[in-house]
């Protein structure tokens, strides 16, 4: 049987998000308030976005594809997620604002029907980027080859940024759903 696009992609952008919420809440708890807010102008590179854009634009690709795949319009608010990450650099936000903009992420794919997105397998889905590139694909190739992989750019470059920037995270961090499915008697001890 078929992994349906809702079983793959809801359940993924979940609970990697909750993951985010806590990575940023561990960046509240290990540095003063001002250090952990100024984390969020914090970069890889000069070039690169900020942490506060890593969080948003992955807020932003995992509800960007609920909406691609059911052939729905992106939503005025959703729009507004993308134009404060691209802006972020100049207007980081707070850590408060970060862990909204993940809730709201949370409770549009908490709102979705088990099957919600499974039709838009199927369906054509023209992607038309800012700087003029175009690409036509159907809804499993966008799921499969730019909805996740954008999403965990995104994801792993805001995870970087914070061990970049001292924060002590470690795979139990980065995976803690995995935990669900540890046998028993399996954790090492000490």
């Amino acid at each position: 049987m078929a992994m349906s696009l809702t079983s793959l992609l809801v359940p993924s952008y979940t609970q990697m998000l909750r993951a985010l919420s806590g990575w940023l809440d561990k960046a509240g708890k290990q540095r003063p308030a001002a250090e952990a807010e100024a984390l969020l102008s914090g970069r890889l590179a000069p070039d690169m976005y900020p942490l506060s854009s890593q969080v948003r634009f992955a807020c932003f690709q995992a509800q960007e594809a609920v909406y691609r795949l059911r052939g729905e319009a992106l939503p005025a608010a959703l729009e507004q997620v993308a134009r404060e990450g691209r802006n972020a650099g100049e207007e980081p936000g707070s850590i408060a604002d970060a862990q909204a903009r993940i809730r709201e992420a949370l409770s549009v794919l908490g709102d979705l029907g088990s099957d919600a997105l499974d039709a838009g397998a199927e369906r054509s889905i023209t992607l038309a980027l800012p700087n003029g590139l175009v690409f036509d694909m159907t809804g499993a190739q966008y799921a499969r080859d730019w909805a996740l992989a954008q999403f965990y750019f995104h994801l792993i470059t805001a995870y970087a940024i914070l061990r970049h920037h001292g924060i002590e995270l470690g795979k139990a961090d980065y995976v803690p759903h995995m935990f669900a499915y540890l046998r028993p008697g399996s954790m090492p001890q000490g």
